[in-house]
Order: C-alpha cells, then structure tokens, then sequence
C-alpha cells in the first residue's frame, strides 16, 4: 500500500478521553513515572498499580483530598495544566466571576467592571431624571382649588347629605397676604427659603427609607416640596408619586419665582375646621380677610400648618384622644409664642412689635356649622367620616379635596323618628326658661341592628347651628350607673364565683341586698378604704331587701348584690364579659368594687352594640355606619361588613334577656311596657345623679338613651336634682319615655318574634350568710315573693323613692377613701350611691371619679381611642 494512503498513527495517550481513562495523552510531555517510583505513599492510584498523570479539574480535586495540606497546591497546578490543555476560555460579556483567578480572587470585581457599571448607572439616572423633569409639568394652586362635593347616601341609597370644601377656599394674590404671615411660616418651617434650590435630598432620602421599610412616610421639608404636596389631588404615599413630587419640585423651583411658591403653598395649605388657604383660615379663625391679620394671628395660623387637630384650640378628641381642647390649647399657645421668638430672633419683626404680638395669645371664635350641616345630618356626616378615615388608608386632606360617594348604614325614618322623640320628651319635661337645673340638659342615643352592627339611627345633640359640636352619641365621659350590672350577672353564668369551682351560677343565687353593707374579699376579709377603714355599699333607700335573688335584684335594681357579686366573680371577668360584648377598652374605668356599678363611661353606641349582643342570644358584630365608598366610580378597600362572632354562650346571653324583661314587666322600666311588645332592657343612673340611661332591646333593634348635664365651659357634669322639676332624674323616667316612643314608631309594622327561650343555667350558689336550704327555682319567683317585695309604698321605689334619714355621715360617699364619718366601724355612710331608684353607680376611688364627671370625645366611642 502506497506510503500515502496509510492511516495515520494515532495519538499514544488518546487524546481528552483518554486522559479521563487514566491514560497518558501527547499533551503531557512525558510519561508518567512507574508506580512506587518518587517513594511516596500517594503514588499508588489504584488496586492494579495502574499509572495515571495528574490532568484535569475532576483529578485536581480528587488530588486536593487525598493529600490535603502541601499537596493542595501540586494539585491546582495539575488542575492548571489540565485547563490549558483544554484551551482557553470563552470570553463573556461580564466576566464575573473572573475567568483565570483563583480562590477569592475570583469573586474580587475587576476595574473594569466596576468603573464600567458607574458609569452605566450614573448615565440611566441622568436619563431617568431628565426623562422625568421633561414629561412632568410645573402645578398651580387654582388646580388644587377644584376640589369636589362628597356625597352622603342613606341606606337606602338616596343621597342625604353633599359636603364640599370649594367654597372654602379662595385663593389671594402675594400682596394680599401679610408680611408677617410670609415670615412665620418661613421662620417656623424653612428658613432658607430664599436661598435654598426647593429640595432637600435628606428628606427625600428619610422618606424614601422609612416607606421601604413600611413605616411613616415624611412630607416634604420645604416649603417648596409642601406646596407641590399640597396641589395634588392624590396623596397616596407611593415610590412614583415621591419621584414625581421630587421631580415638580426641581422644575417649580427653576420655573417659578420665590414670592410665587410661597403664594401658593400659603393659598394651598390646610389649616383645619375645613378651611383650605390662608384666605379661608382668616375668615373661619378670624372672621376677617388674610390682609387684615395681626402678628399674633398670624403666628398662629402658622402654628397650624404642623397639625390643626392637635394646635387647633378646638376639642379635636374624636379623631384622637390626645386632641383635647386643653391639651390643644397648651401646645398651640407653645407653638404660637416659639414662633414670634423665630420671627425675632430671626430679624422679622422688631422689638416693639414682638412685645406687642407676644402680649395676649389671639384665641380664634368658636367652631361654625357648614353650610347643609344642620340637625342630625352634621352628627351622622361626623360619624360616617371617621368610620372612613379608620377604616381606610385614605389621608384626610384628600378625603377633604372631596369626589368620595360614601353609602352609609342610616335609615333617614328611623333617625327622623328618634330626633321626634327626643324632641317631644324633652319639651314635655324640660324648660330652661322655667327651671335653672333644666339648663345645659343634652341627650345623646344610638340604635344598632343585632347579630349585624349597623348603626340605623344616632341622636348627636342639638347640632352645629346651635353651637352644639360635640356628638353625644359617640362620646365618652358620662358613666353608664346600672345598665352595667348585665354583665355582672353574663359574668356570674359564665365563670361562676371563687367559690363554684368554675361552674356559672344561676340568677336565682340569693345575695344580701340590705343597705349599708360590708363587701367581702374572697378570703372573707372586708373591703378596706384608704384610711383602713371598712367600706360600705349603700344603696338607693334604706330598704330591707335580706337575702333576695339576682334575678329580683336586677328589677329593683339594688346596688349591694352586684357589688358583692361582682367580687365573688371577679372585675377582671366582668371587664372581659363587656369588653367581648363591644364595650371598647379605653372607657373601661378601675376595677375596684364600684366597677360592677357602671362607673365605666362607654358610648352611646357602644353601649347599644353590647346589649345588641343579648339580642342576638351571644353573637357579637362591631358597630359600623358605612358599606361602601366608591371614588372616580372604583369601589375603596376596608368597608366589608364587621365579623359576627359567639362573644358569649347562647344560653348565658338568653338569660340575660329573661332577666331584663322582667326589670320592663316588673321592675324600674315599668315605663317600656308601652311598647306593646316583647322587650328587655336595664336602667342606670349614676352618683350625684350626673346622667341617666336606659339601654334596651328587641330581637331587631337595640337602642340607648342617655341624659345628663354638662357645664359648657370646662365640660363637667352637673347634678340633674331637681331637673324637671322632681327631686332627682332616673333612668327608668326620662330616658326610657324617649326610648318607648322611639321604638314604637321605628318598629311599627314589624312583627313581634319575642325571644328564645332561656332554659335553665348554672347552679343555685348563694352569698356568704344566705340562710339554707335555698329555695328551688320553681319556688323563686321573685317578683312574686311576698318577703321580699316591699309594701305598696315601696313595691316601686323608682317612682316615689323616700330619701334617707340625713345622718352625720351623709358627706362620705361611697368609696371616699380618706372620708372620716366618726362611724366606730368605719364606714362609708349616709345615702352613698346617690343614685336613681335603679341603683345608681357608687362613688368611685378619686382616678376613676375624674373620668365619670368630666366628658372626653372619643375614648368610649365607636373607635378604639378615635371616634374616627
């Protein structure tokens, strides 16, 4: 065969393959030295003494493991020559990590890459920013102007009220505007306005850190940034719309003129009460144009800018507790005075003209109804805003810029029919002309669907048109008296006392209800005052009640039995009962042996929604006034209906009822039988006879009324002796009238289910002294039972109570810890509970005392430390 045509030799080491076989291959150079050779352990590579080369990454760590240490290196190098024998690596378009490093150096960038991705990103930001300084356009305060009507609906969805800010607001030229208005502003919130570019990059920065983190968000810190804020019609606190802000900012900031930007954020701003622009705060604060302002008023509009809820001398406590009229009022005249020292100090106003500004703070008037917001309507609008604005991450101040179409849960013929009965009762019964206890008398009431939470009807008050701001019906500071002692007993079925083992007790356990009388601890020891001294409970009158049953208690409402009961219990039991019922912690007053008295001052509807909890045989939904918002025709998120959850057994609940409809057939509610149908219900009055409530129910609606009242000036309650002319008002009279007439026309044309039959509960467990046996339960009627109901004189001492004896001890008051009657046990004496016929609520310790004779708005009310 031809030389040529002869298949050439072969590669001897068989190439890559033959590598991995253990092969030598042409690529080493050299055969690989006999086995034993070197005289190293390691040169045996297998059971056959087969000689193989180091060569390839796979050998190179096998090598690494099997020498460990020194022999590490030997074996990257061999992975070196294995890899160069491969060829060399592809090239990428980042080469990371690095291609040809090894260990860390392979994860150590290159400068290459470093300085190429600089400058890749410092060139996308230049375009993001330019990109976006280009597509945004500079604002004007006559476009934040156009603000909206929110529109109200009735539940049936007719509208029942349109509220708009538009017409408070109006915008002024830069002269109309006062230099000392221009300087206060500047001196308080930025004072390098005239120097500085209209953007600070820290704030942004802090505001943009505490969004990724899910925090607050910050506002722009200068005037510039507030007055780009301020002019959008959308204040959702979002990445793009921080960008877009910042970005408007730069633009205004090169665009328009100083005197221009300061025009328009003091044209833009919120100065509260509704009022948007100085113009308008001068005539809401002021009743006077922004050009006629004085110094001192203009410190102060000023000092709103940093939040007109809490620097706005006004009660602002229902939409946050801390919003006092005195707490506002401290820190506006704090912030007011720094103000005009900034405006010194900072050369704006002279020495002459600060002592004259700084001489007297410039109290603004008194709040004014809006226009349309008259009657109920303005208590309802107040309600259904700040359900919204607790229930919604919508701002307040483009909720006021208006476009929102708010659905709420009232029924325009239930609230007309309460406003009615209020009405008439109260003509009926009070004339301030006549009789000066009938003065400063308020009303305030709340009716809830049960096993639902809606609110269908509310009683604020006498409305805004008559300077009346406060909404009674969600308010707190005015004690509840007896209606508390339901969930004494809810309490004493559920849990039972110390002494049953866990095991409810039945309404049918007899308690001493006799007057002025020792409590007991559970260890058997009395209830000691301040001074050591033993406390005792009074009660309404000086009646012999003995040993009655909780059941025949709660119809004559006799303070003793609770008291006692209440600490065989457990307060902190009775607390959970009402709190599982909807009474919100923040009205929840001391636990002490008054607490089972109603010392705690819940809302109007609050206290509706927890007796709803009766009505619906344990079921519990939190009250609501509003099912839906839409805004630009899209459905808002947060306004589904509240959970309804098993608060209590069904059969405690049921027998709470039972009980309370024999206080209407026999008791102090004698009054509701009016209503012609099956109704349970509980009356309350409290110490010194401050308020009065009666709070019942039907299987379809639970409604309250509550009466007392309140000094206009410090807003503390007042003694209703001799208001209506009789010597003290009860739950059982005033209040319960307007609840029956109420009830009867909100009701009328329904049918009349009753309520579930209760069914026997717990175990007969009397009080410590209770003679025995006790009776069984079908031999305790206590309505019926001859030895425990008084003689025709007292069978119904709600109606004709006889005061008590006057006594040297008539000054102590239940409670009154440091009070020293000269009694040798003691104790408490005299009257004590002050109360009505249905018991009233004992004097409280002096923490707790504070709370039930000064009102608040907003710590018992529909929100939990927010009415809103």
């Amino acid at each position: 065969m031809s030389e040529h045509r002869r298949k050439p030799p072969q590669p001897q080491g068989g190439g890559r393959a033959a590598a991995r076989r253990g092969q030598p291959g042409p690529s080493s150079g050299r055969r690989a030295a006999p086995r034993g050779a070197t005289g190293s352990p390691s040169d045996s590579y297998g059971a056959g003494g087969e000689e193989r080369p180091y060569g390839g990454r796979a050998e190179a760590r096998r090598a690494a493991q099997r020498s460990g240490g020194g022999r590490r290196r030997a074996a990257e190098a061999a992975g070196r020559r294995g890899r160069a024998a491969a060829g060399p690596p592809s090239k990428r378009f980042l080469d990371y990590p690095r291609a040809g490093k090894y260990g860390w150096q392979r994860w150590v960038p290159s400068w290459r890459l470093v300085s190429g991705l600089c400058i890749f990103l410092f060139g996308s930001m230049v375009a993001a920013v330019g990109i976006g300084y280009a597509m945004v356009g500079i604002p004007s305060e006559n476009d934040a102007a156009k603000s909206q009507n929110n529109v109200y609906y009735w539940a049936d969805k007719t509208q029942m009220a349109a509220v708009g800010t538009g017409q408070n607001r109006q915008n002024v030229s830069f002269d109309q505007i006062p230099k000392a208005m221009q300087w206060a502003v500047i001196s308080a919130e930025n004072k390098s306005f005239y120097e500085d570019s209209g953007v600070d990059p820290m704030g942004i920065a802090r505001a943009l850190a505490n969004m990724a983190r899910g925090g607050d968000t910050q506002g722009g810190s200068t005037i510039t940034q507030q007055f780009v804020k301020n002019t959008y019609l959308s204040q959702e606190q979002t990445l793009s719309r921080k960008f877009k802000e910042m970005f408007i900012s730069i633009k205004v900031g090169t665009r328009l003129s100083k005197e221009e930007i300061l025009q328009g954020y003091l044209n833009t701003s919120y100065y509260g009460r509704g009022a948007y622009g100085i113009q308008a705060a001068a005539q809401t604060y002021y009743g006077k144009d922004a050009v006629e302002l004085t110094d001192s008023e203009c410190a102060f509009l000023a000092a709103l800018l940093k939040g007109p809820t809490y620097y706005d001398p006004a009660d602002n406590s229902s939409i946050d507790p801390a919003a006092t009229a005195e707490a506002n009022t401290k820190r506006s005249k704090e912030r007011w005075s720094w103000i005009l020292g900034e405006m010194h100090k900072d050369g704006h106003l002279s020495d002459a003209d600060y002592q004259k500004a700084a001489e007297k703070y410039p109290m603004p008037q008194g709040l004014k109804a809006t226009k349309g917001m008259s009657g109920q309507i303005s208590y309802l609008v107040d309600t259904a805003k700040k359900y919204v604005l607790n229930h919604s991450d919508i701002p307040q101040a483009q909720f006021d810029q208006g476009g929102y179409q708010i659905y709420t849960t009232f029924e325009k013929d239930k609230v007309e029919a309460l406003t009615e009965a209020v009405q008439k009762i109260e003509k009926e019964n009070i004339d301030p002309k006549k009789r000066e206890r009938d003065k400063y008398v308020q009303f305030g009431a709340a009716s809830v669907k049960p096993d639902d939470g809606a609110i269908v009807a509310l009683y604020g008050g006498a409305g805004y048109e008559n300077d009346h701001f406060n909404n009674n019906a969600d308010t707190s500071g005015v004690p509840v008296g007896s209606t508390w002692k339901p969930f004494v007993l809810a309490a004493a079925m559920e849990y039972g006392t110390y002494a049953s083992d866990g095991v409810g007790i039945s309404p049918q356990s007899k308690y001493n209800g006799n007057d002025h009388l020792k409590i007991r601890n559970n260890d058997g020891s009395y209830v000691l005052k301040k001074d050591n001294s033993v406390f005792f409970q009074e009660n309404e009158s000086d009646h012999p009640w003995g040993y009655i049953t909780l059941h025949k208690a709660m119809e004559q409402s006799v303070n003793t039995p609770f008291v006692q009961l209440g600490m065989d219990v457990g307060m902190k039991n009775v607390r959970d009962v009402a709190e599982k019922s909807g009474i919100l912690d923040a009205s929840f007053a001391t636990l002490n042996p008054s607490f089972a008295l109603g010392t705690s001052t819940p809302s109007a509807i609050r206290m509706a929604d927890a007796y709803a909890t009766f009505a619906a045989s344990g079921k519990q939904a939190d009250p609501y006034s509003v099912v839906s918002v839409k805004h630009d025709g899209q459905d808002e998120p947060g306004f589904t209906k509240p959970k309804v959850t098993q608060a209590m057994p069904e059969k405690v609940a049921n027998n709470v009822t039972k009980v309370l409809e024999n206080v209407i057939e026999n008791g102090t509610a004698q009054k509701a039988k009016a209503l012609g149908r099956a109704a349970a219900g509980k009356t309350g009055t409290t110490d010194s006879n401050k308020s009065a409530w009666f709070v019942g129910y039907t299987q379809q609606l639970s409604t309250s009324v509550a009466m007392f009242r309140e000094n206009p000036r410090n807003h503390q309650l007042l003694s209703m002796n001799g208001t209506a002319g009789v010597e003290s008002i009860h739950g059982g009279d005033i209040p319960t009238a307007v609840w029956t007439e109420y009830m009867k026309a909100a009701l009328k044309g329904e049918e009349d289910p009753g309520f579930p039959e209760a069914g026997e509960i717990g175990e007969v467990l009397d009080g410590v002294g209770a003679p025995s046996p006790t009776p069984s339960v079908t031999e305790e009627e206590p309505s019926e039972t001859p030895s425990e109901t008084p003689s025709e004189d007292e069978a119904e001492p709600s109606e004709s109570p006889s005061p008590p004896a006057p006594s040297p001890s008539d000054s102590c008051r239940p409670f009154e810890w440091n009070c020293d009657d000269g009694d040798e046990e003691g104790g408490g004496g005299g009257n004590g509970s002050g109360g009505g016929t249905d018991g009233g609520a004992s004097s409280s310790p002096s923490a707790t005392e504070s709370s039930g004779n000064s009102r608040g708005n907003g710590n018992g009310g529909l929100f939990e430390g927010s009415d809103g």
